[in-house]
């Protein structure tokens, strides 16, 4: 899709960005989720379970040939699960994720790849799926990845500083303060009573903060967007503790604030906006933040129920779908299900390769 499908894109980013973490007394809704930007850093250990259901996708293109191919795609895609389940830990770093795709249709199917990581490797777990060749001689081998031979085959510098995460919540801090700062409280916030929340059995909170966009708001908010926020967040960006972080050049970002500030840039998206209302429909927006009275997030839960058509390429999609991610055992100490894998249970990227090569399926 052409600009228009941006300008819709970036109201869903802008709701998505707020998923945060809660805090420590009930305070005005606003003022609990920045203060919750704050606190996510002091998270050094947890469980997790995120979970997305795509409950409704439905694409009309116009064209009963284009239709009958994306169909079957979407066949699938109508309420595929996607569920992952983790533990970390800050130091020394270990990551555990087991993420289960679940896919409906004509073409149902269901396969699990569990994960871990440190600070240096990464480990894959081959997955059998149904309608792909792998070789049995690998699957449920573990694929050891080197992150830092990844990088210096592709012609890079090694860096840490990306698996630095305390620094990566520091930066998130910033920008989300940055972010929940343009916004009123009254017409993007709202208190929700626990009780009505729909929390999962066992989850307690102190404090349920709603962040939400509608029809109403969504010109509004987009404009706070590009024209208050984004440049604050691309000076964050820019900061010197954030460099080895990102990697990302000085000039480039400066390039990016000039271009995002000109008349020109400034004039496309007011018109943009000013059409916004004819191809996207906001049914339901919303994402809550359960605060618990240990000052950390318990669990967040997002629905999407929206439209978005293109009278010019004469293109229509309706997207439902809902999200959900809860913490558990916050700095607790915690148990590792797979471990570091090792010994027969691991193959190289190379024997992976060569495997793939032998079948012919590489």
């Amino acid at each position: 899709m052409n600009k228009k499908w941006g300008l819709s894109a970036a109201a869903l980013l802008l709701t998505a960005a707020v998923i945060l973490p809660g805090c420590a007394k009930k305070e005005a809704p606003k003022e609990a989720l920045s203060a919750a930007a704050n606190k996510v850093a002091a998270m050094t250990s947890y469980e997790m379970k995120t979970k997305l259901t795509v409950n409704d996708l439905t694409i009309d293109t116009g064209t009963s040939e284009a239709d009958a191919t994306t169909g079957q795609i979407l066949s699938m895609l109508k309420n595929a699960e996607l569920t992952v389940e983790g533990v970390y830990q800050a130091e020394p770093m270990q990551t555990e994720l087991t993420m289960v795709l679940n896919l409906k249709g004509d073409m149902a199917m269901s396969f699990t790849v569990p994960m871990v990581m440190t600070a240096e490797k990464l480990y894959v777990k081959v997955p059998s799926i149904p309608f792909l060749p792998i070789p049995e001689t690998i699957v449920n081998k573990y694929v050891e990845l080197d992150l830092k031979e990844l990088a210096e085959q592709e012609g890079a510098e090694f860096n840490p500083s990306a698996m630095d995460t305390q620094k990566v919540q520091k930066l998130s801090n910033e920008v989300m303060n940055t972010l929940l700062g343009e916004y009123d409280e009254e017409k993007y916030f709202n208190e929700i009573k626990p009780k009505e929340a729909g929390l999962p059995e066992g989850v307690e909170a102190k404090q349920v903060v709603q962040f939400q966009v509608t029809n109403d708001n969504v010109k509004e908010a987009l404009t706070i967007l590009v024209n208050n926020a984004l440049p604050k967040i691309i000076d964050i960006l820019g900061k010197d503790e954030y460099k080895e972080l990102l990697k990302i050049d000085a000039a480039d970002l400066a390039k990016a604030k000039e271009e995002l500030q000109s008349s020109e840039a400034r004039a496309e998206f007011d018109k943009d906006l000013a059409e916004l209302n004819t191809h996207l429909t906001i049914n339901q927006f919303h994402l809550n933040t359960a605060i618990n009275d240990d000052n950390f997030p318990v669990y967040q839960d997002m629905l999407m129920d929206i439209k978005v058509n293109d009278p010019e390429q004469g293109e229509n999609v309706a997207l439902s779908m809902t999200a959900s991610n809860q913490y558990s055992k916050i700095n607790e100490k915690q148990t590792f299900q797979i471990g570091i894998p090792q010994g027969e249970d691991v193959i190289t990227l190379e024997e992976l390769q060569q495997q793939f090569g032998a079948t012919g399926t590489y």
